[in-house]
């Protein structure tokens, strides 16, 4: 009976683990059937991603006549005029200028004007003759080499530029939101002085120059004039321009000079520098996106530098001036819808874009790292702050107003004197003590 009863037992076990294996089988096949898949999407995907990346590349990076090699390593191309990339905007096709031919072995026939007029500058500003080394004060200058005339220097986009960047489409603009109004629980976090209330037409100032210390690859730290209009919400039209340190846009951590644009609040329109087609480049003398050299330094010397944003009233585009003189280009009055009239707020001052890692504040820099309160020599500055009326004249500014985002962290310090006008000492250290 013991026997008999054991029997039914043993063939139901042998087909149960039959049964196992066979469900086994499956499961294994099904497996290496989709890792076989997987295999096969992987590389397509890799290459799909890189055809799009060289697709972009070739967009930006354009036939020039000359290349210089930066000491920093940068790559500046001096394309001519007619072939850099703000040409490529729907708006600006019909402002394409006739330029000469370029012969079968890439040089200009002859010179040529890259806009029609040159612009009307603002009264009570009167370019002067540039200072020694004044229109060299970039590290692709210091070799002595320069574009000829009729080309720009535009920086060389390397694949590794865009492989650090989240994605092919947001590469070269800023996240969206980032605006002072809406800075709270964005990363953003501001230091600046502000005008409001009045209709202006451009906004000039000198900004001290440092090397703040980032301190992760996809944050930023920057000081900049803002020319404002619009809705913070959504249309917000801007106009930028001034150093920063961004190790995921440009590689490293030097401070390079920069320009920015939108008219939706950060959204889809706009970018760095020449990195989408729509500012347009008439200077030979300066490279976009480029390092700054020298800096100011600690209880060291002070090194600032000019910067001029003012619409043209002949003929309504925004201008840029850097130094004492140099028409670096202009953003066409087609490219906006606010400021097509005027902007209706102007702000100087610094910017970080904390990623907050664990919980704490980042330890990233702005300004020279150190509060205002510490003064000239060692907190970074503006100076000489000016905004262009409606009559195109160059103004102090009215009722100069002043906010930090996270006093604790990085705080501002208003003041006006005989010699720097209306100005300011602003920045911090980031995470300390004072800013957990």
């Amino acid at each position: 009976m013991a026997r008999s009863d054991r029997r039914p037992f043993s063939i139901h076990v042998v087909f149960f683990l039959e049964l196992l294996l066979l469900l086994a089988a499956a499961a294994a096949a099904s497996v290496l059937s989709a890792s076989a898949a997987n295999n096969t999407m992987r590389p397509r995907n890799e290459l799909r991603k890189y055809k799009t990346i060289r697709a972009h590349l070739k967009s930006l990076n354009r036939p020039s006549l000359k290349t210089i090699q930066s000491p920093d390593g940068d790559v500046i191309d001096c394309v001519p005029f007619h072939l850099q990339p703000a040409f490529d905007h729907p708006r600006l096709k019909g402002l394409k200028p006739t330029v000469p031919e370029i012969s079968s072995n890439m040089s200009l026939s002859t010179p040529h004007r890259p806009h029609p007029d040159p612009p009307e500058r603002p009264r009570g500003h009167e370019p002067s003759v540039l200072a020694d080394g004044e229109d060299s004060i970039q590290l692709w200058r210091t070799s002595g080499e320069t574009c000829p005339e009729g080309t720009v220097p535009i920086r060389r986009t390397k694949e590794e530029d865009i492989l650090r960047a989240s994605s092919v489409r947001r590469f070269g603009r800023k996240p969206a939101a980032r605006t002072r109004r809406v800075s709270e629980g964005s990363g953003h976090e501001h230091a600046v002085g502000y005008g409001v209330g009045d209709q202006y037409y451009g906004a000039k100032a000198s900004l001290s120059v440092w090397a703040p210390r980032v301190a992760s690859s996809s944050e930023f730290s920057l000081s900049q004039i803002w020319v404002i209009a619009g809705s913070f919400s959504g249309d917000l039209n801007t106009i930028e321009a001034g150093w920063q340190v961004s190790p995921q846009l440009y590689g490293d951590s030097s401070p390079r000079f920069f320009t920015y644009w939108t008219t939706d609040a950060y959204q889809a329109t706009g970018c760095y520098n020449l990195l989408c087609s729509g500012f347009i480049q008439t200077s030979n003398k300066i490279a976009i996106g480029a390092a700054i050299s020298p800096t100011s330094t600690y209880n060291g010397r002070q090194f600032d530098i000019s910067l001029l944003i003012w619409k043209d009233p002949s003929h309504g585009h925004w201008w840029l001036e850097f130094g004492s003189g140099v028409l670096v280009g202009y953003w066409p009055s087609s490219l906006f819808s606010h400021l097509a009239g005027h902007a209706t707020m102007v702000q100087y001052g610094g910017e970080i874009f904390n990623t907050r890692p664990s919980g704490f504040h980042t330890a990233t820099q702005m300004g020279s790292g150190h509060h205002a309160g510490e003064g000239f020599g060692r907190a970074a500055y503006f100076r000489n702050l000016q905004v262009v009326d409606w009559d195109n004249s160059l103004i102090p500014v009215r009722n100069l107003r002043v906010l930090a985002d996270h006093p604790n962290c990085y705080d501002v310090q208003a003041r006006i004197n005989r010699a720097w006008g209306s100005y300011f000492y602003f920045g911090g250290p980031g995470r300390s003590v004072r800013c957990p």
